[in-house]
């Protein structure tokens, strides 16, 4: 299944995508898409309808977050080794673990907003996976039982803020629309294998990023296994698992994000997003 909300924000519907790409609303049979819904249960209750009974929504609009509820929104950085490479450091013996705070959370498709003074703005296409059962000490090998689905993220960063600032990479990463996550939430009965997927970014038109998940350093199952060590994954956490090489820190010489910009990236079978970057706007922002 492509689990959707469309609308405005803070009115969105639930919904999700049929056979043949039309948006079905499902606001008749649930309120929302929480983490409850993303249960084994509450996946099962939603393989069991009538798809083509749904109704038809003609005109979505606007797609917002794909579930709502969001616990933790965990990252993992330099998590392929030539993207370790092209920022010049060493490819991590263990997974680079940092957040992205909650307000950072938007729609696939929503404006990008730069920080007052942003001068280092930067893109990273990812492919996120969302929790949908807890997670304690999760063996290896039973690791992706744990996963409910997986979507696109745009890891949106500012590397000012993220490396010469001192601390943790958190400040650079947990800006108001720094998170775009959608357009759909796809479950793990549709992904046959997460570590085989195309992703790819552009900016404007030019191709920026191109890699697989194949290349990864630390797979999908080895993240919820590894997480799970230290922290209790629960239904509706969002783990981001890092970027190809192609970021603008990376480009020779740097490319950094400005106003009028727009990115558009996708990864295969999990749709695509576009944001437009803007200057710091605050009535963006709400």
């Amino acid at each position: 299944m492509k689990l959707l909300r469309y609308g405005p924000k803070g009115q969105e519907k639930p919904g999700l995508l049929d056979a043949d790409g039309q948006v079905r609303d499902l606001s008749g049979v649930m309120a929302d898409i929480t983490p409850q819904t993303l249960s084994p249960q509450g996946l099962a209750a939603l393989r069991s309808l009538d798809v083509t009974a749904l109704p038809v929504v003609a005109s979505p609009g606007r797609l917002g977050v794909p579930f709502s509820g969001l616990g933790k929104f965990l990252a993992v950085g330099l998590n392929y080794s030539d993207h370790a490479a092209e920022a010049g450091l060493a490819v991590p013996s263990e997974p680079v673990l940092f957040t992205k705070w909650d307000n950072c959370l938007t729609g696939p498709n929503d404006p990008v907003v730069l920080p007052k003074d942003s001068v280092k703005g930067d893109w990273e296409v990812e492919l996120g996976f969302v929790i949908g059962t807890t997670a304690r000490y999760v063996p290896l090998e039973r690791a992706l039982d744990y996963v409910a689905g997986y979507c696109v993220v745009n890891d949106v960063s500012e590397r000012e803020y993220q490396i010469e600032r001192g601390g943790t990479w958190d400040k650079g990463k947990g800006f108001d629309t720094f998170g775009p996550v959608g357009p759909w939430l796809v479950t793990t009965d549709e992904i046959r294998d997460p570590q085989q997927l195309g992703l790819w970014l552009d900016l404007n038109g030019v191709r920026r990023q191109t890699g697989n998940t194949s290349t990864m350093i630390f797979s999908v199952a080895y993240l919820v296994h590894y997480l799970s060590q230290f922290t209790t994954l629960k239904p509706g956490d969002l783990v981001t698992t890092g970027t190809p090489p192609g970021v603008g820190l990376g480009q020779k010489p740097p490319v950094f994000l400005k106003p009028g910009d727009v990115m558009r990236l996708g990864i295969d079978g999990l749709g695509e997003q576009t944001q437009q970057v803007h200057a710091y706007d605050a009535s963006l922002l709400d």
